[in-house]
Formats: structure tokens, C-alpha cells, sequence
């Protein structure tokens, strides 16, 4: 037989109060209600719980023994309802996600901002790694979701592409492929040229653009981040290729980004998450806005 909450509640509100008008009025309901949850009760166990009069309410046998279950029932369903809205409410408070770094520094400030004016309560944890960190960070549920390279393959997680990147040459403003409008990789042969690490998943992609070809090119340097590869060259000391999201003109003074041809190289970014396991809404939200300002973007 399944346990009739509401039926205890009216039972113990009565037993306790000593009378039907004070219990319904601690329970926020009218005589009539009340009176009817208690019946069914009754009705239930085929017992009468309490013994009614003109001048009080007392506990019939049945209705004592009842008593001491139905409190420690209601005491502990209270405290297990208490303690998953306080670890739901624990959870909507913050949260956490994958971020390429790229993104991560030039476009996500921007959607946080937009999400702290519409949830000021929630806390947002960014794990700006690496593609393959991303995934693993997801698929643990350590991460609510991952913006990264749509390209995983695992049965658990469920990619929605959001838009495609191309990568750029990345150089000193004063030199002489800045002021062009796009530049053929035969012209970067003998270049000095810095490369980020294969961790970051965007070395596999030139390399496959470029086949046997990215033999002719001169990798005199390896960086983990790209933002170190800009310091780079800055400082002059050779020419980089990055995601297009990895560099933001004004705020890197002294360099130019000049699209790449011949052949172009393009990354797919996706919004990365666990298949059948819903994002909560303050995720879902945020979620929304970056696609949305991503898309807009492109």
C-alpha cells in the first residue's frame, strides 16, 4: 500500500494542535479539506485515529501507536526533501564549463557579463583547456558542457556545431604580408614559424591541410598557448597560425591577421554535452547565449 503523506500530515497537524481548526489553519488549509484528508486515512487503514467530541480531539488506541511512525516519517521525509533542494539549490549557484582558450579570452568575457545581468546569483567555474581536457571534463560530468573542436566520437556526448573557424596568419603589422589579402602557404616556405602544441588540437588540423607539404615548413618554435605564440611575434621573433577567435586586433597593438589560402584551414567549434542528460537552466542559459553571440559573429 502506498504511504499517504498528506493524509499523515492532516493526522499529525490535529494530534498536535489538540483541534481541527487550529491544525488547518497551521496548514494553511479549510476545515473541509482537512477533515477529508483524515477520512481517507482512516478509510485506508479501515481504523479510526482520533475520537471526536464537542469540546476536544483525542487519539483513539489505533491513533497513538500511529503517532510516533507518522512524526519520524514526516520528520525524515522533510529532512530528504530539505536536503535536495538545498543540493539543488547548491548546483543552480554554480556551475561549471568547458572553454577553449581562445574563446575563453577573447569572446566569453563578453557572454559572462550578458549572463551576470540575467542570473546575478549564479557562478560560472571556466576550464579553459585544451580540446581532449574539454571532452574528458564533460563527459565526467565535471563540466555542465564544453565549447571546443566539434570532433569527438564517443557514444556519451553530443556535439552541436555552432560555427566554422578559418585560421589566420598571425604577423608583425609592419611586415610585408600585412597589408595583404590573403596569403598562400608556398609563400611562408623558409619562414620562420611557430606552432602551437598537438595538446591543443589545432596542430593536427594544419597538418592534415597540409599534407606532405608541412614538410617545406620551418617550425623553429613550439608554444603551449597561443597567446604566447602572439607575444611572439610581437617581439619579432617569427610568424604564427591560429584560430581566428585566438587573437583580438585591439587588443593586440603591432599585428596583423591575414587569411590563409592554398590551402585554407578551418576549424568546426561545437557546443559539447552529455547525450540525454539535460543542462540545468541557469547552464542551459548560458548555453543559449553563447551560441548566440558566436553565431552572430560569423
Amino acid at each position: 500500500m502506498r504511504i499517504d503523506f498528506l493524509g499523515l500530515e492532516a493526522f499529525l497537524g490535529i494530534a498536535n494542535w489538540g483541534s481541527f481548526n487550529a491544525a488547518a489553519a497551521h496548514l494553511n488549509l479549510s476545515q473541509t479539506a482537512l477533515s477529508h484528508r483524515l477520512k481517507k486515512l482512516e478509510d485506508d487503514l479501515g481504523v479510526a485515529l482520533l475520537a471526536r467530541s464537542t469540546r476536544k480531539v483525542t487519539l483513539t488506541a489505533a491513533g497513538a501507536e500511529l503517532l510516533p511512525t507518522a512524526q519520524r516519517l514526516i520528520e525524515e521525509m522533510t529532512r530528504s526533501l530539505d536536503i535536495l533542494r538545498t543540493a539543488g539549490r547548491d548546483r543552480q549557484e554554480q556551475f561549471a564549463i568547458g572553454c577553449l582558450p581562445t574563446i575563453a579570452k577573447h569572446h566569453l568575457p563578453r557572454v559572462l557579463r550578458d549572463f551576470a545581468r540575467l542570473q546575478p546569483g549564479v557562478g560560472v567555474k571556466v576550464f579553459d583547456n585544451s580540446a581532449s581536457e574539454i571532452v574528458e571534463r564533460v563527459r565526467s560530468g565535471e563540466a555542465e558542457f564544453g565549447v571546443t573542436i566539434a570532433s569527438t566520437g564517443r557514444w556519451d556526448l553530443e556535439v552541436t556545431p555552432l560555427i566554422k573557424e578559418p585560421f589566420v596568419l598571425v604577423c608583425p603589422s609592419a611586415h610585408p604580408l600585412a597589408g595583404r589579402s590573403s596569403v598562400g602557404w608556398s609563400e611562408l616556405e623558409g619562414v620562420p614559424l611557430i606552432r602551437i602544441s598537438a595538446q591543443t588540437g589545432n596542430r593536427l588540423l594544419i597538418d592534415d591541410a597540409l599534407g606532405g607539404r608541412r614538410e617545406r615548413m620551418i617550425w623553429k618554435y613550439e608554444v603551449q598557448h597561443v597567446g604566447t605564440a602572439i607575444g611572439m611575434v610581437q617581439a619579432g621573433v617569427g610568424l604564427t597560425v591560429v584560430p581566428r577567435l585566438g587573437i583580438d586586433l585591439a587588443d593586440d597593438p603591432g599585428i596583423a591577421a591575414v587569411p590563409l589560402k592554398n590551402p585554407s584551414v578551418v576549424r568546426s567549434i561545437g557546443l559539447l554535452a552529455r547525450r540525454e542528460q539535460p543542462l540545468t537552466p541557469a547552464a542551459g542559459a548560458l548555453a543559449r547565449l553563447l551560441t548566440a553571440s558566436l553565431r552572430a559573429e560569423h
